[in-house]
């Protein structure tokens, strides 16, 4: 099985500015996300950037960078240009990575390209069980419920499905006791020609209401395949807090 990863890698973000340059251990943070990327078994990794500084940072250990508009909607509006950029045929796979996961487990990308290229649907994500009851009512943490044929039914930020027995007796205790609840991972595999159909996709109320990009996918009939990460991912870097939690983690795991 074949299949290209693409590592989107915007220079702006308000909570930590330059992101994708924040040095974790002598090297940029997207170096680290390139270096996870390429241990998936990739046949081509490639960096896509908005900003000269990030395109220089990553030439300097790789030639697969690519410049990108500044003035792209969402992700997959990127990845759609890096796909005409690279001229990939339409049954090529893409995974879709992340910049700013420096602790990205690279199996978690073999796996997600592997539930793609076994199944019929366009597009492919994972989910991890939620374990703490906090996280059910955390708006951040997206919400995933399936059917038995692995189909995502439905992403929300609210907390899917409502345990009735229990939420109405408020005993929040017991929700992380079942397995029905599944945090969604931010990573997707699709099928190159599904992503050139998908930006021509008109946006969903559901997807303006959530503010969860996938949800345009479902609302328009097609199907994403989901399935629990065999390795519980790390959580991404969004603030200077993280950034140190990963600097300190990779320290640990030196020493």
């Amino acid at each position: 099985m074949e299949f290209v990863v693409v590592i989107p890698a915007r220079f702006a973000s308000t909570r930590l500015p330059a992101k994708p340059l924040a040095d974790i251990c002598g090297k940029p943070m997207i170096q680290h996300v390139y270096e996870k990327a390429i241990a998936s078994g990739a046949s081509k990794v490639v960096v896509a950037t908005d900003h000269q500084k990030v395109f220089d940072a990553v030439s300097a250990f790789t030639p697969d960078v690519l410049m990108t508009r500044e003035d792209h909607q969402s992700g997959t509006e990127r990845l759609a240009e890096v796909m005409d950029l690279l001229q990939l045929s339409d049954d090529t796979i893409v995974v879709n990575v992340q910049g700013d996961e420096p602790l990205l487990a690279a199996e978690n990308v073999s796996q997600v390209a592997a539930l793609l290229a076994d199944s019929e649907a366009p597009m492919a994500t994972l989910s991890v069980a939620i374990e703490d009851s906090e996280e059910v009512f955390n708006p951040n943490a997206v919400k995933v419920v399936s059917d038995v044929n692995k189909n995502a039914l439905y992403f929300s930020r609210a907390s899917i499905p409502f345990d009735r027995a229990h939420m109405m007796d408020c005993d929040n205790r017991t929700l992380v006791d079942h397995t029905y609840y599944q945090r969604h991972v931010g990573i997707y595999a699709y099928r190159v020609g599904f992503i050139k159909q998908y930006i021509e996709l008109s946006p969903s109320p559901l997807e303006q209401l959530e503010s969860l990009e996938q949800l345009r996918v479902l609302y328009h009939g097609y199907q994403i395949k989901i399935e629990q990460a065999r390795v519980t991912p790390h959580a991404g870097v969004d603030t200077a807090e993280d950034l140190a939690r990963v600097v300190n983690y990779l320290k640990s795991k030196s020493e």
